[in-house]
């Protein structure tokens, strides 16, 4: 109901789409170097309104049955599957990332949908039998409207990881995207109308800080989910906290993967590219610090640096490309700052094509001699930048991959079984992978230790997270009388 390219103001999504009021308007860029489109960003009315809206439809839709809600999902998940590849290119044009890794992210999305749906009507209490042939019994119950705030690495997939657990469990849910990447979030919305969710269930709201501000300061809303940045998921905390309100935080991470000598190199340089290169290096769970054993640090160089170099950076639509544009001209100076021992990559990349001349292009980079201390090692770039450390011993490296403030994921390749267990016991993170690295399936929780955020997304358990217990007491006979 828009052109992407026309300059339309992208709208927003309620029972109906209607504009924000014009108190300016922010042109959005394609990261590949041109003019997306207008977005007005929305005020306390447009806030207000889209709050009230999705309240209205959470009374509606958390009275049906989790089997009646199952189908709506169903069909939603159906609707992405059949147009996989229209919103992928959609979202190649929203974010910069090559079609590839899009096609990836929008099959996860309605993977996530059709896995929340066969969990809807599964909610269920329990029945505690008490003294006297009283009982008791839980109910577990809807939150209301919860509010979901995203990011512009995982646009789509993001809306639906928060949405598709909200609304299994009878909730509606508002969703801010980030104000670079405001596209594809509106499809989603249009997707779960034309499924069949009541007018206003999911709803989309544009905008930066101060929309974000007003969503976590509103009354009505319940929970609060929020995917970026440490500095700002403590200020959505505090927010989110004057009104008692839940949260959910999946922040930054500057995850560490330790490759010991005794792995499959192959399969630990792959993970390596895995864990540093996806979605042009904007991953927060990213294992970009990668701890290399001494005896086998020269061939691990040697192989990794030579697949860097041949990865194909440039137009992100081309089956082709690898690896698209950064999000912004900002996040590219900020990745292009960082530096070591430069083995390769690390400078601005400039396409062929002239159209892609203005985009934010970086080559891949791999640093060595790094330093435990180093600026490089001890922050989150968000870029494609790998640094490598070497290290001698077991008991040393997980000391080492644990001195830092995140905890969000971590990795370790070996082939000795008992090294790979003990290894991931032993590290701070919500995740570990063994012999693989930034596999995301939707059956899996996913958050982090640390100042990397609680709670979790994706997996069964998230149904808690969205969710509340009421205990019935029912007494029998008569109440016992102490006065």
């Amino acid at each position: 109901r828009f052109e992407l390219t026309s300059g339309k103001i992208l709208q927003i999504c309620v029972a109906e789409l209607f504009s924000a009021q014009p108190a300016y308007n922010q042109s959005i860029l394609f990261p590949a170097g041109r003019v997306l489109c207008q977005m007005v960003p929305c005020g306390s009315e447009e806030v207000d309104e889209s709050i009230k809206s999705a309240h209205s439809a959470y009374r509606k839709w958390s009275k049906m049955a989790g089997m009646e809600r199952a189908r709506v999902m169903l069909e939603a998940a159906r609707i992405i599957r059949e147009r996989r590849e229209k919103i992928a290119k959609l979202e190649v044009i929203n974010n910069g990332k090559s079609i590839t890794e899009a096609l990836v992210d929008i099959d996860i999305a309605w993977q996530c949908i059709e896995y929340y749906a066969g969990l809807a009507g599964t909610l269920a209490g329990q029945h505690v039998q008490l003294p006297g042939g009283a009982f008791a019994y839980t109910r577990r119950e809807a939150l209301g409207v919860c509010v979901g705030i995203g990011a512009f690495n995982y646009p789509f997939q993001i809306a639906s990881w928060k949405s598709a657990p909200a609304l299994a469990c009878g909730n509606a849910m508002v969703f801010k995207p980030s104000p670079m990447t405001p596209v594809t979030a509106v499809i989603l919305a249009e997707i779960y109308k034309e499924a069949g969710v009541p007018d206003g269930l999911f709803c989309v709201v544009q905008g930066g800080a101060e929309t974000g501000t007003l969503l976590c300061q509103h009354p009505m809303v319940a929970k609060v989910s929020f995917t970026g940045s440490v500095p700002t998921g403590k200020k959505v905390m505090e927010m989110s906290a004057k009104g008692v309100k839940q949260v959910t935080l999946e922040l930054g991470g500057k995850s560490p993967l330790l490759i010991f000598k005794d792995c499959e190199l192959e399969n630990a340089v792959r993970g390596a590219l895995m864990a540093n290169f996806l979605t042009q290096g904007q991953v927060c769970c990213n294992g970009t610090r990668v701890f290399v054993q001494r005896e086998i640090l020269p061939k691990f160089l040697e192989e990794v640096v030579k697949r860097t170099k041949a990865i194909a950076v440039g137009d992100p639509l081309l089956d082709g490309t690898r690896m698209g544009a950064l999000i912004s001209k900002p996040q590219l100076e900020k990745a292009l700052r960082y530096g070591a021992n430069v083995l390769c990559g690390g400078e601005p990349f400039v396409p062929s094509d002239p159209k892609l001349k203005g985009g934010y292009y970086m080559s891949p980079c791999v640093l060595d001699n790094c330093k435990d201390d180093m600026t490089c090692v001890k922050e989150e770039i968000f870029g494609p930048v790998m640094s490598v450390l070497p290290f001698d011993a077991e008991e040393e490296v997980i000391q080492r991959a644990n001195n830092t403030t995140f905890g969000l994921a971590s990795g370790v390749f070996t082939r000795d079984i008992s090294r790979a267990h003990r290894v991931a016991e032993n590290l701070e993170a919500g995740t570990c992978f063994i012999n693989n690295y930034n596999i995301s399936p939707v059956e899996v929780p996913f958050g982090g230790y640390k100042n990397s955020g609680f709670g979790r997304e994706n997996g069964q358990v998230t149904i808690e997270y969205y969710s509340q217990l009421k205990t019935v007491v029912v007494e029998m006979g008569d109440v016992e009388n102490y006065f």
